[in-house]
């Protein structure tokens, strides 16, 4: 009777070994679409910005655009540290993805008040107005990261929160694609980048059979912002606010 009772133990041994990796592979592979997705939207005026333009880029935008580069290829680079086992490596390479993170959230919300007070905003909305959706991009980062990373030890919670955090970034290079802020405006370039939060939903259900509480509320609290910048943008509270910001 424990010959078959152990064989059977050892085929599910093996069979979780098996399905862990294809599970954690998820991740690389919805960090490799976000890495693209910013590559197709900043490829214009960043990274293949000598093709397409003559204009200098000013240096705190071309810090702002090393310093988000290097966050979205962190976070691609962790994704592949897991599956292959190097946990130890993934720990102390996310020491300086802290540190990354608050250097972000410095220059891009240093760079979205210098902007607006340069006069620069896209689609013929008021800059001031306009402030309050990249403002409102690093709140909303800041709140993902900050508790993704304190949950760090939590492999579950932090992964989620982690990605999600970087999906929340997401709206600007959409924005930039040819089929973006320009054709569907920027309630049509908020849905596009929902459909990351989707992807997480859907792998949550696949694998766990429910939605973890990370992408419920860290995919809520990116949707609700989403519409919620949008109202407050012209009110005479933000506007207050954003003027005495630049």
């Amino acid at each position: 009777m424990s010959v078959p009772a152990a064989t059977g133990s050892s085929v599910d041994a093996v069979t979780t070994v098996a399905v862990v990796p294809r599970r954690r592979r998820f991740y690389t592979g919805i960090a490799l679409a976000i890495a693209i997705t910013v590559f197709a939207g900043f490829a214009p005026t960043y990274y293949l910005r000598t093709y397409y333009q003559s204009t200098p880029l000013g240096g705190l935008r071309h810090l702002h655009g090393v310093v988000f580069t290097a966050w979205v290829l962190l976070f691609l680079i962790q994704t592949t540290l897991i599956p292959a086992g190097r946990v130890a490596l993934h720990r102390r390479v996310g020491v300086g993805g802290a540190i990354l993170a608050a250097l972000m959230v410095a220059v891009g919300t240093t760079t979205a008040i210098v902007q607006t007070s340069e006069g620069r905003s896209p689609l013929g909305v008021p800059p001031l107005s306009f402030l309050a959706v990249p403002f409102f991009d690093m709140v909303v980062f800041t709140g993902l990261a900050a508790t993704g990373l304190w949950h760090r030890r939590r492999a579950d919670t932090h992964k989620r929160l982690l990605t999600l955090a970087t999906i929340s970034l997401l709206a600007a290079p959409i924005a930039r694609l040819p089929f973006g802020a320009p054709v569907v405006g920027l309630l049509g370039v908020f849905a596009m980048a929902d459909l990351f939060i989707v992807a997480c939903i859907a792998y949550d259900l696949v694998t766990l059979r429910r939605v973890h509480p990370a992408t419920v509320w860290g995919g809520l609290a990116i949707v609700i912002s989403q519409p919620l910048r949008l109202a407050i943008s012209g009110t005479g509270l933000w506007l207050g606010f954003a003027r005495w910001l630049t």
